[in-house]
């Protein structure tokens, strides 16, 4: 588990009017990119209203185009695992995938690859990314994060049991925390006891995903996904939708590049 000694680098957003766009993980993944942007652009959600929880580098073929796109759409990113390997220079990925799964073993071909692509500039540029990113809308209270509060790299499932987010949630008091990591979208609603009511303000709040563009959620499709915030009055409706792009043209420039075949299957299958 990556957990950071240093002060954690947090960017204030203020109020923001919405729609707020969220999504995760581009992955190298080019045409997810492109069509995310596209679809903010249709919806007229400006680069102010757009965050990224992170992951712009991984598993896919254009890791340098893809971060050129991200960083020219002006738009706020958190670091991710994989933004914090790569500026630190590390020999993996830090995803915390269990030891010897595939999902470990694959990692070390598309993380060498993303290593020898990505320029000093972009590396230098991921090193300063924010780790928690606060904002507000229509008065609540939103924090993003890539993956815990303190670690960029656990994994928190919609079938977690609620130990796992009150936990978390000790660590912040915003009403509401969007993650990535685990690249499923879901939401959670999280009670806590009376004591950490009394401490940090609600007793209901809230843990998000928003999924992400770059893979699909493995639901039998090849589209990833994203979450949209829109206020209502003083409500907040929060709205996962699949974005569609060009998985095959994904899938052939892996396969182009020499990359791992079960992930560029992954897009596709």
């Amino acid at each position: 588990m990556q957990i950071s000694t240093e002060p954690l680098r947090r960017e204030d957003l203020g109020e923001l009017s919405g729609p707020v766009l969220v999504f995760g993980g581009c992955y190298s993944n080019l045409q997810a990119t492109q069509a995310m942007q596209a679809v903010a652009q249709k919806m007229g959600i400006a680069p102010q209203q757009v965050i990224c929880t992170g992951d712009v580098v991984a598993y896919c073929a254009d890791p340098q185009l893809t971060v050129d796109l991200v960083r020219q759409w002006d738009i706020t990113v958190v670091q991710g695992n994989c933004e914090q390997s790569l500026a630190d220079g590390s020999a993996d990925c830090g995803c915390g995938f269990d030891p010897g799964s595939s999902c470990s073993l694959l990692s070390v071909a598309w993380f060498r690859y993303a290593s020898e692509q990505v320029d000093e500039p972009s590396c230098r540029w991921m090193e300063q990314l924010p780790q928690q990113v606060h904002f507000s809308v229509a008065g609540r209270q939103f924090c993003v994060v890539h993956a815990g509060l303190n670690s960029n790299n656990r994994f928190l499932f919609a079938s977690n049991d609620d130990a796992a987010f009150t936990d978390e949630l000790v660590e912040c008091d915003s009403e509401v925390v969007i993650g990535g990591h685990c690249g499923i979208p879901f939401g959670r609603v999280v009670v806590q006891n009376q004591r950490q009511a009394q401490d940090q303000g609600p007793r209901q709040r809230y843990w998000l995903n928003s999924g992400v563009i770059g893979m699909p959620a493995n639901d039998g499709t090849q589209q990833g996904w994203y979450l949209l915030l829109t206020p209502d009055g003083d409500r907040i409706h929060c709205h996962w939708q699949r974005l569609a792009y060009d998985a095959q043209g994904a899938a052939a420039r892996m396969q182009q590049v020499g990359l791992p075949e079960p992930y560029a299957q992954a897009l596709i299958d």
